[in-house]
């Protein structure tokens, strides 16, 4: 018989913040900056709005939309994560 392995993940900090509704860091802009993070816009009424955000990443460009969590990985990676994902795998660090 083949013995299953199982594997949690290890407790590792990340800064994270809900795009379009909490502020963006400072991390979150400087990635902007240096081209790593497309933002998308469509028209609105008199403005342009946020479509989405594209992000360059280790697996390619991913999509990022309004409500998404926005991580930053400990090799100082950025990823987008929906919230119900993002509710299943973290929870608040309280400093």
């Amino acid at each position: 018989m083949v013995r299953e392995m199982k594997y949690r993940k290890k407790p590792v900090i990340v800064e994270a913040f809900k795009f379009g509704v909490e502020s963006t860091p400072a991390w979150f802009m400087r990635a902007m900056d240096k081209g790593k993070i497309r933002v998308f816009l469509i028209p609105h009424e008199d403005r342009m709005e946020i479509n989405y955000v594209g992000i360059q990443t280790l697996e390619g460009e991913m999509r990022g939309e309004k409500d998404d969590f926005f991580i930053q990985g400990v090799e100082g990676e950025i990823y987008p994560c929906k919230p119900e994902i993002f509710a299943k795998t973290y929870e608040l660090v309280e400093e």
